[in-house]
């Protein structure tokens, strides 16, 4: 009879060996709550960095625009010159880099997200004073990001 109390006692103290279902359910709620906070600041971050093509690239464009003007005092193509912008797509990284407008004295750069990609449904324009402009479609954009007159949008929530 000792013997059999013995082992009673030896089975509680080392109880039951994983975890009940409770507790598996407990953690798969906590982990899907942290990812679903997670994975949209993440996306914002990554877009946040893809943006910066965008703004670089456009900043490349007015220097060489502006330096174009300088030797030839028109922005359009003159005396067999071609402008370091034209109207076709350049890619530079997430986004299509162009000028669909230029003429003597004024230009319009832009840089469009390209579509399939986190950049798309951004478009970033340029001109000839330097006024910058951000237009926004959401979706495909996250609704964090604001579409701007007066500058570039390179982070969630302002302008």
């Amino acid at each position: 009879m000792n013997t059999a109390l013995h082992e009673q006692f030896r089975t509680r103290q080392h109880g039951s060996q994983g975890f009940t279902l409770i507790e598996l359910m407990i953690t798969v709620a906590i982990i899907a709550i942290l990812a679903a906070i997670a994975y949209p600041n993440y996306r914002d971050y990554v877009i946040r960095g893809q943006l910066v093509d965008a703004t670089q690239g456009l900043s490349a464009v007015r220097a060489n625009m502006e330096r174009f003007y300088q030797d030839n005092r028109s922005y359009a193509a003159i005396n067999g010159f071609t402008p370091p912008c034209v109207n076709t797509d350049v890619a530079f990284g997430k986004f299509n880099i162009k000028c669909p407008t230029a003429d003597d004295s004024t230009y319009t750069a832009q840089a469009v997200g390209i579509a399939g990609s986190n950049a798309a449904g951004f478009k970033f324009t340029l001109d000839q004073n330097g006024t910058q402009t951000t237009v926004v479609t959401t979706p495909p954009a996250p609704a964090t990001f604001q579409s701007c007159t007066t500058a570039w949008t390179t982070r969630t929530g302002v302008c």
